[in-house]
C-alpha cells in the first residue's frame, strides 16, 4: 500500500513549483487556477518571492496546497496509486482535496482563510512555539502541565520519537525552553512563527473555518484520510468532517501516532508530496524500515517508475 503524505507550513521556499509548472501541462493548469481563485498573483510569490511575503501564513498556506495538489494530480495521471493519505497540519487540507472531500477551489479558499485567521488571531509577540529534540513526549507533556496547568502551554506537534513542538504564551514557552535544557534536551529551538499554533488560543480560527465549511459542499472521502486529531480515518459523516477540519486548527498534531495508524493498516511506502523533506525525516525516525521518499515535483518520472506497479 502507498500513502501520500502532505507537507505543512514552513516547507515553502522561493522557486517552489517553478519546474513543475514548466514541465507538466496539468500542473500548469492547476497552478494558474490558483491565481484566479485567490484573486492575486500567488504564482509570482511562489516563483520569485520575496521570501518574507511568501512566508506570511496567509500566503504560505495556499501556496503549499497549490504546489502539493498539482504534484498529486500529475502523479495520478502517471498511474501512481494512492491507497491512503494524511497531511501535517495544513497538509491535511491537501489530503482532503486529493481524497475528494473538498474541491480544489474550496480547499484553496479554505487554506487562504485559515492562514489569514491564524495570522491575525493572536497579537504578534503574545504567542510562541519551540521545537524540542531529545525528550520523549510524556516528559514534554509533564513539563508543560507543570508550567501551565491551565493549558496555556502544550505539546502542539508530536513529530516523531524524541521530537515534539511546544506552543503557547511566549513567556511560558521561554520558561519551558530553559526547563527542557536543564532536563537534558539535546536541542531546543524557538520557532519563527506569528502565533501559538495548535492551541486553545486559535479556537476562534476553528469557528471561522466552520462558518466557511458550512457554506460549501463537502463529500465523503474516496480514499481514507487519517486525521491529525483522532489519528484514525475521517468519518463518512459530512457534518463530523467539517467539525474535525475546524477542530484541527486548534488541536495538537499527532503525527507520530497517525503514521503508526497507517503502518498498522498495512502501508509499506510513504511518499511525501510538496516542498521540503521534513515528513520523510520524521518517517525515518518513526520506522526506519519503511520506504519513505519526498518529491517537490522535479523527479516525478523516476518516482512514477518506482511506484506505478505497487
Amino acid at each position: 500500500m502507498n500513502a501520500w503524505i502532505f507537507a505543512g507550513q514552513g516547507s515553502q521556499y522561493v522557486g517552489m513549483g517553478k519546474e513543475l509548472y514548466k514541465r507538466y501541462q496539468t500542473a500548469k493548469n492547476i497552478l494558474e487556477q490558483a491565481n484566479d481563485i485567490l484573486g492575486f498573483d500567488i504564482l509570482k510569490l511562489m516563483f520569485e518571492g520575496p521570501q518574507d511575503q511568501l512566508t506570511l501564513t496567509e500566503n504560505a498556506q495556499p501556496a503549499i496546497l497549490a504546489h502539493s495538489f498539482a504534484i498529486a494530480q500529475v502523479l495520478e495521471e502517471m498511474g501512481v496509486k494512492c491507497n491512503i493519505t494524511a497531511g501535517f497540519s495544513l497538509g491535511e487540507i491537501t489530503a482532503l482535496t486529493v481524497s475528494g472531500v473538498l474541491s480544489y477551489e474550496d480547499a484553496l479558499k479554505l487554506a487562504h482563510l485559515r492562514g489569514k485567521a491564524m495570522q491575525s488571531q493572536v497579537p504578534e509577540g503574545v504567542g510562541s512555539m519551540a521545537a524540542v529534540i531529545g525528550v520523549d513526549s510524556k516528559k514534554a507533556e509533564e513539563i508543560c502541565n507543570e508550567i501551565s496547568p491551565e493549558g496555556d502551554l502544550v505539546v502542539a506537534n508530536y513529530n516523531c520519537p524524541g521530537q515534539v513542538t511546544i506552543s503557547g504564551l511566549k513567556e511560558l514557552v521561554e520558561k519551558a525552553v530553559e526547563r527542557f535544557k536543564n532536563e537534558g534536551a539535546r536541542k531546543v529551538v524557538p520557532l519563527r512563527v506569528s502565533a501559538p499554533f495548535h492551541t486553545k488560543f486559535l479556537k476562534p480560527v476553528g469557528d471561522t473555518l466552520l462558518d466557511f465549511l458550512n457554506t460549501i459542499n463537502v463529500s465523503v472521502p474516496k480514499i481514507p484520510v487519517i486525521s491529525n486529531v483522532t489519528t484514525e480515518p475521517y468519518p463518512d459523516d459530512t457534518k463530523k468532517i467539517k467539525e474535525l477540519v475546524a477542530l484541527q486548527a486548534y488541536s495538537p498534531v499527532k503525527w507520530e501516532q497517525s503514521i503508526n495508524t497507517m503502518l498498522g493498516m498495512g502501508v509499506e511506502k510513504f511518499i511525501e508530496i510538496g516542498p521540503g523533506k521534513t515528513l520523510t525525516g520524521f518517517m525515518r525516525r518513526i520506522n526506519r524500515n519503511s520506504f519513505a521518499k519526498s518529491t517537490d515535483g522535479t523527479d516525478l518520472e523516476e518516482l512514477a517508475r518506482e511506484l506505478a506497479d505497487t
